[in-house]
């Protein structure tokens, strides 16, 4: 019988400005160990994560917008930034 494991999120940092909330996010646990930004428009109220490599994290979570192609639309998923 295989078991599952959880991931844990674990916020790391977190910013507001007049555009967006943004939310740097670790995601460790089950085999899985990764970074997300994660962001919320405040114009729109679009929501996207961006998963990024540890070493270009901090590049992500101060410049999300322009690595806003690498992004996933989260429709159902309840927000980290928000």
């Amino acid at each position: 019988m295989e078991m599952q494991g959880t991931t844990t999120r674990t916020e790391l940092d977190h910013r507001s400005d007049q555009y967006a909330e943004v939310t740097l996010v670790w995601v460790n646990g089950a085999g899985v160990d990764e970074t997300l930004v994660c962001v919320r428009t405040k114009e729109d109220g679009a929501y996207f994560e961006i998963a990024t490599e540890p070493y270009l994290a901090l590049e992500v979570f101060n410049h999300p917008f322009a690595y806003r192609d690498f992004a996933v639309v989260v429709a159902d998923a309840a927000p980290l930034a928000a």
